[in-house]
């Protein structure tokens, strides 16, 4: 067995980091052809990563000419630590109010703690107005987890 065959996360496992994580770095592909990384809260939905953002940001107008992403969400400080997934995706976005503003009520609820009431419900459709809803369809995976190794390198 290779190394790399040693460090690969199973889909329980892959699940679990992406749930317990918080942030998500969504590579797009600029105008000029170079990436452009940027940071994004994300829900996840039916093993999906969900997220918005403003409807005039660059990630968007990169995706709309292009819906292939890149997204990396990694933990660790020292390598013996090192855990991460990679995703490569294509991005659906979405912009109907309601969608929006549900995903928008789903990040307040992870990020915030808050309350999916009327009042909450209201302050997202109100937001939403604004931004779009990112849903990422994965197409290849890589992950990595350098704990299972022991300490042994």
């Amino acid at each position: 067995m290779s190394r790399r065959d040693e460090i690969v996360m199973d889909d329980a496992e892959a699940a679990s980091f992406l749930e317990e994580s918080r942030i998500v770095t969504c590579a797009t592909i600029a105008r000029d052809g170079r990436p452009h990384l940027m940071p994004l809260w994300y829900v996840v939905r039916d093993g999906e990563l969900w997220a918005w953002t403003y409807a005039k940001s660059q990630k968007v107008r990169n995706l709309e000419r292009d819906r292939r992403c890149t997204l990396q969400v990694e933990a660790g400080t020292e390598y013996g630590e090192l855990r991460g997934v990679m995703l490569d995706c294509e991005a659906v976005i979405h912009r109907e109010l309601a969608d929006v503003a549900s995903v928008g009520g789903e990040l307040a609820a992870r990020y915030g703690g808050a309350d999916l009431g009327p009042e909450l419900e209201a302050a997202m459709r109100k937001q939403a107005a604004k931004r779009v809803g990112l849903q990422f369809t994965e197409r290849r995976r890589v992950t990595w987890d350098h704990r299972k190794l022991g300490g042994t390198y």
